[in-house]
């Protein structure tokens, strides 16, 4: 009997500093501490994820950019950090040239997928959380092509839906072409204050996407920057406000998947 193939989710959203790296490192933080095996991909050249993890970029170590080039297995690069209890691939700044180097490539759009359902490794993992860059190009297009399903952080300012209906498009893209099964598993609400505006946006993601929008919240406060600087997740500090929602989010996801319908 096959086994259970892991859980993939792309956090995306073509916006810039709406939180995906803090959800994901904490998502991951909170699904390991129930108990999870999880793995998180850094896709975004700017490494923040990898630099959140404590990876050395001067070790010289395979990454990301290596497998999407080919020349190296995805579970070779796989760091695991001990703290954290997290595996995940690093990136480095050579990945910025993928739309290079992946010119030629025959599917360039599915390379990450072949990596991934390819290498027996990964499958013993329970998630694997794909950190995106803020940008519509290939290798957002290579974590949806491979991904179950999307979760979207939104940031509850002023023209914080532009980024989502730019992303809208070319998720209906993928999920047409080239991945039936891509789903939104959920609009994720980050940086939220009890303003006027905050309120407004709420109230308007939630005409639009109705159940769509997670349950959970995550507040703006000045605790997830000291935690990207600290490189400790905000899950582990067991008195963190942040932390805990992300703990509620990663209950959240527990229980949609656990419903009939999925997540």
């Amino acid at each position: 009997m096959e086994g259970k193939k892991p859980t993939i989710i792309a956090v995306a959203n073509q916006k810039g500093g709406v939180g995906k790296t803090v959800t994901v490192v904490n998502l991951a933080a909170a699904l390991a501490e129930l108990g999870n095996k999880v793995l998180c991909i850094d896709i975004d050249p700017q490494g923040n994820l990898s630099d959140y993890l404590g990876y050395d970029f001067d070790n010289n170590s395979h990454t990301v950019a290596d497998v999407m080039k080919g020349t190296c297995h995805l579970s070779n690069c796989i760091v695991f950090n001990e703290a954290e209890n997290i595996y995940y691939v690093p990136v480095d700044i050579t990945l910025a040239t993928a739309d290079l180097f992946l010119a030629q490539t025959m599917c360039r759009e599915q390379v990450l997928r072949h990596a991934i359902v390819t290498d027996e490794e990964i499958d013993k993992f329970d998630y694997i959380l794909i950190d995106c860059l803020p940008s519509l190009g290939i290798l957002l297009t290579n974590a949806l092509a491979v991904a179950d399903g999307v979760i979207i952080p939104v940031q509850m300012q002023k023209f914080a839906l532009n980024g989502i209906v730019q992303f809208e498009d070319i998720f209906n893209l993928v999920k047409e072409n080239i991945n039936p099964k891509l789903r939104i598993f959920g609009i994720l609400e980050t940086m939220t204050e009890r303003t006027a505006m905050s309120k407004e946006i709420d109230k308007v993601l939630n005409n639009r996407y109705n159940d769509l929008v997670f349950g959970t919240k995550i507040s703006r406060r000045i605790e997830a920057a000291n935690s990207t600087a600290e490189r400790i997740s905000l899950v582990s500090k067991k008195s963190s406000t942040i932390g805990d929602q992300y703990r509620q989010l990663a209950q959240e996801i527990l229980n949609k998947e656990a419903a009939p319908n999925g997540v």
